[in-house]
């Protein structure tokens, strides 16, 4: 396959690079986030023994309370191998060396996969070739870099999706558009460096996500990867995070006489208190700001949204202000051992005399989340589930500019469903050995556009083509049910790099008036990584 000839050098270097290095035992500062391999931490995570900040991730895990789960998770099930090529398939990473002051690791990564679409008829199948590397110099300074070049067929209602947007949801731009095969690159870096305990610096390209639960209504994982810059800092009970980063909208309206894609800086501020053992609350602030209005008057980097405090920057919420503000409030209950309550509010904009009203007012934006999740269920050590609602009202995360829109290369930065919906989720996730289980129960209730008319669901569009300035209710538009159920058993070969035999069986149904849609789909293969790849929405 042409993707595997394209990185045939790279491995004849690599495998030059694992000969010529005397071998030693090293670890990752940086642990990428996936849902999947963050829950295994649960148990730590919402003991009422801790008081760890568990709102921000991904972690950094060499310095925190969850490293001795860490290192079990990265030995789990180990037989350790007397050949050299049994290790570096089992046991460790493929280049892992240890020196006085450094340490450096490396890993080819593998991920193909194949199945088939009953529903639709079709085979789906990807082939990826991937690369990481990462190390440290010093207590201070740690790296990591991913990259990988994919091809794909997908089932499809993914495959609408990317046509119709022209981006792999949470991975890249879509490289053959218009086709059913799709193919595309994603990549990731971190630069970190930690001058003292309670300072953290980080440049990179990647995702940051805020909350306890599977999705977040005020910062998601589900875009593709962007470019930022971030601050933390923790103090004891309180940890603060500031985050500046630049984003793309590919699909707004191009400015006169420029056919390039419109920019945003995106400025992030999260504070995060832990009140006691058991009680946790944060405070998070968003400004989505167009770096040209549209006219094409350049707008740059701006230093008083910058502010690294939190809410000091103006309310930007009066209707036709180009910048966009989003406030949210975040809370923690451990309600037993192991087990906690949590939620989110999202405000988008706020006008007291709608918000304290029930005129269904466009401009009365906001979402919020509830849910509960816990680690060895019924006293049964790996067993650990989630049981979520979410929901945003009409117009929600949009702007009257579709540019300061909440959103990164087309894509939602909160809940994939946009606005307009209520969602239940559930999920049990138990992990006994090398052997990991997952199943999910998805159901949603939105309303799409239908006649050409915005009911709201659509983060895209302005919000002043709003098909009511009142009188607005949640599910108005096209009234679609969507259910989902997924699960998937997997084994894993070598923890290091995640790589794992998987298999897959997933079943989908969204349905209206107008259609009926299901996808019935199954799949098996070899994957690695910790990359978050979804596909229930």
């Amino acid at each position: 396959m042409h993707l595997l000839n394209k990185y045939k050098k790279g491995l004849i270097i690599l495998a030059i690079t694992i000969s010529a290095i005397n071998m030693a035992t090293a670890q990752s500062d940086y642990q990428p986030y996936s849902y999947q391999f963050y829950q295994k931490f649960s148990a730590d995570l919402y003991s009422t023994d801790t008081r760890i900040h568990t709102a921000i991730k991904p972690y950094f895990v060499d310095d925190s309370l969850i490293k001795k789960t860490y290192d079990s998770l990265m030995n789990v099930g180990v037989k350790q191998r007397s050949t050299w090529l049994g290790r570096k398939v089992f046991n460790e990473h493929q280049i892992d060396v240890k020196g006085g002051n450094y340490t450096l690791y490396g890993d080819f990564l593998p991920d193909v996969g194949v199945g088939r679409d009953f529903s639709g008829h079709t085979s789906v199948w990807n082939t990826t070739i991937g690369y990481q590397m990462g190390g440290s110099i010093g207590n201070k300074f740690s790296f990591y870099g991913s990259i990988y070049e994919n091809e794909a067929q997908f089932p499809t209602y993914i495959t609408q999706l990317i046509n119709s947007s022209y981006y792999i949801p949470g991975e890249g731009k879509d490289l053959n558009p218009g086709q059913n095969t799709k193919n595309w690159l994603y990549s990731s870096f971190l630069l970190s460096y930690t001058p003292i305990k309670y300072v953290n610096f980080t440049l990179g390209k990647d995702k940051t996500f805020i909350g306890d639960g599977y999705r977040s209504m005020l910062l998601s994982d589900f875009a593709s990867n962007y470019p930022f810059f971030k601050i933390n800092v923790t103090l004891g009970n309180v940890k603060y995070m500031t985050m500046y980063a630049f984003m793309d909208d590919p699909n707004a309206p191009k400015i006169p006489g420029d056919n390039s894609t419109r920019k945003k800086w995106g400025y992030f501020q999260y504070v995060d208190w832990n009140v006691s053992k058991r009680f946790s609350v944060g405070l998070f602030q968003n400004v989505m700001a167009a770096t040209r209005d549209s006219t094409g008057q350049k707008r740059g980097f701006d230093p008083s949204l910058a502010s690294p405090f939190i809410f000091l920057p103006t309310m930007n919420n009066s209707e036709h202000d180009p910048d966009k503000n989003l406030l949210g409030l975040t809370s923690k209950f451990k309600i037993f051992n192991k087990t906690i309550l949590y939620g989110q509010f999202a405000l988008n904009e706020f006008r007291a005399q709608d918000f304290f009203s029930s005129d269904g007012a466009y401009t009365n934006k906001f979402g919020f989340q509830l849910g509960v999740r816990g680690a060895d269920l019924f006293h049964v050590q790996g067993l650990n589930y989630l049981a979520e609602y979410n929901s945003a009202k009409p117009y929600t995360y949009s702007s009257f500019d579709q540019t300061s829109n909440y959103s990164q290369d087309d894509q939602p930065l909160a809940d994939p469903f946009g606005a307009n919906f209520r969602e239940w989720v559930g999920i049990l996730n138990y992990s006994v050995g090398r052997f990991d289980f997952q199943g999910q129960l998805d159901y949603a209730y939105f309303g799409l556009d239908v006649d050409g008319l915005d009911y709201g669901q659509n983060i895209f569009i302005s919000y002043n083509d709003a098909v009511h300035k009142f009188g607005n209710y949640l599910g108005q538009g096209l009234a679609t049910d969507y259910y989902y159920a997924q699960g998937k058993v997997a084994y894993l070969l070598n923890p290091k790099y995640n790589l794992r035999l998987e298999f897959s069986a997933l079943y989908r149904d969204e349905k209206n008036s107008m259609f009926n849609a299901k996808t019935t789909l199954f799949t098996i293969g070899l994957r690695s990584s910790f990359r978050n790849i979804y596909t229930d929405f």
